[in-house]
């Protein structure tokens, strides 16, 4: 079994490793692009972790509802999960030490499979709850997600560029980058290209655009803006619902493309 990434709309995705175990990174999955979200989440039987960037409602969407259901344990820094919990009620023994961390710390999970280190982003951090004051839960991360015998993924969250993201590949030759690019509460397509070259991935994913009005920031200007500097990485959108194959690391694999879809 290859790595599959699922893909929800807005930031939400579902990331299946070779063993079998099941991700999901900022689930939303009812959000107002995906028509399918509540039989989708209501279908979901498996889910070992959970991974948050930060604490927005359309990041965190549905993962206490989820994390109840499934037992999914929370990867997430040790604020933002402090915050989870004592806001949203999200499961404390599913949110402890083995899973939460935070910046340049290596959490090994699920024996190995799967490595996640949280990295900077620049962006806000308020978690909102109906009645409730603003919550600080902590600063916001993106995510580097190094699968075992599979691909590393960098999850950029919502952020705007910024001159460290080239220490990203310092430290872990990029496979796949999903990079946020709608404008208007992240960066756009001009600072997203950039940040793309800073990190010099193989494969970039498009996320964070066309859910509401003021994300202006399209795949098509992402593209052209890639074309402009000259950036060979394979560039893919993904469709709702769609699932693609992720093959193995670049340091095995240099010049074939790196998505395949399902067949």
């Amino acid at each position: 079994m290859e790595t599959q990434l699922t893909y929800y709309g807005h930031s939400s995705f579902k990331l299946v490793t070779p063993k079998g175990n099941v991700l999901l990174i900022d689930p939303w999955l009812t959000n107002p692009l995906f028509e399918n979200g509540k039989a989708e989440l209501d279908a979901l039987k498996r889910v070992d972790l959970i991974l948050l960037t930060h604490g927005h409602f359309d990041h965190v969407g549905d993962s206490v509802d989820i994390a109840k259901r499934t037992g999914a344990k929370l990867v997430a820094t040790f604020d933002l999960a402090a915050a989870m919990k004592a806001v949203h009620g999200y499961p404390a023994e599913q949110a402890d030490m083995d899973t939460t961390g935070h910046f340049g710390g290596e959490l090994r999970l699920l024996n190995g499979d799967v490595t996640v280190t949280f990295v900077p982003a620049w962006h806000g951090t308020a978690m909102m709850k109906e009645g409730q004051p603003p919550y600080y839960s902590g600063t916001p991360s993106g995510l580097i997600i190094a699968v075992a015998d599979g691909p590393t993924i960098y999850d950029s969250g919502d952020t705007d560029l910024f001159s460290d993201m080239t220490l990203v590949s310092r430290y872990n030759a990029i496979d796949v980058m999903i990079v946020c690019m709608g404008d208007h509460f992240t960066m756009g397509p001009r600072r997203a290209a950039d940040a793309v070259q800073l990190v010099d991935p193989r494969m970039v994913i498009p996320q964070h655009f066309g859910t509401f009005p003021v994300l202006t920031g399209t795949p098509e200007m992402l593209q052209a803006e890639l074309k402009k500097r000259e950036i060979k990485a394979e560039f893919r959108v993904m469709e709702l619902g769609e699932t693609m194959k992720l093959l193995p690391a670049r340091s095995r694999i240099s010049d074939e493309p790196i998505g395949k879809p399902i067949t």
